[in-house]
């Protein structure tokens, strides 16, 4: 397939570009500064910035999906608000350009613990991590309204961190998944990209948001 990757230089796009060449499909990358990926067989990199959707719209156009990853970094001052307004810029890009698929990924925080409570509203939700969590959960509302587009919103399992490739993990729905001893179950960054990957494939989940977890 061919695929467009927003944010392919971060953690979770990094693992994605990887598992997507893996598998053999041709990646069309969006990066603000083409110079911090390096030229490989499979691999386009294409400047563009995220901000701004008519170069979205001119990176992604042909392309069977686009997957993002887009995440302004975890030291953006204003994180909260250029997260949303990537996400805005994204979603309107990938309707310009024509492109039906599109994958978001977004975070752990909008998932439900217990019927009603997502996991950001909990008083343990750690502080440096709640303007991204509430912006990725504004994300999915927004996506949620997009018609016209064949979406899916991935939430990672709520501990994400490196680790192998395993390929055997649980999918679910709009709740945290969790372990034998009822904590929050984990996962690697390279099997959620397979989860991901999964999906643009074989999708499962169209307009509708998954989790992935050991």
């Amino acid at each position: 397939m061919k695929i467009a990757l927003i944010g392919a230089t971060g953690f979770v796009g990094t693992a994605l570009l990887e598992e997507l060449l893996r598998r053999g499909h041709h990646v069309t990358a969006l990066a603000r500064n083409p110079g911090k990926l390096t030229a490989r067989p499979g691999l386009t990199v294409v400047k563009a910035d995220a901000l701004q959707s008519a170069e979205v719209a001119q990176a992604v156009e042909g392309n069977d999906a686009v997957v993002s990853a887009y995440n302004p970094g975890w030291q953006e001052p204003k994180i909260h608000d250029v997260f949303l307004q990537g996400t805005r810029a994204i979603l309107d890009g990938v309707k310009r350009s024509g492109v039906k698929r599109v994958l978001l990924v977004g975070g752990a925080g909008s998932l439900y613990v217990a019927p009603g409570v997502q996991l950001v509203d909990t008083p343990e939700f750690p502080a440096e991590w709640k303007q991204g969590a509430l912006a990725a959960r504004e994300a999915l509302n927004l996506v949620r309204q997009e018609s016209s587009l064949d979406w899916t919103f991935v939430s990672p399992a709520v501990m994400l961190a490196p680790g192998e490739r395993r390929g055997a993990f649980r999918i679910g729905g709009d709740e945290v998944l969790f372990d034998a001893s009822g904590a929050p179950a984990g996962i690697s960054v390279a099997d959620l990209a397979v989860a991901i990957v999964d999906e643009v494939e074989t999708p499962r989940h169209v307009q509708r948001r998954f989790t992935a977890a050991y």
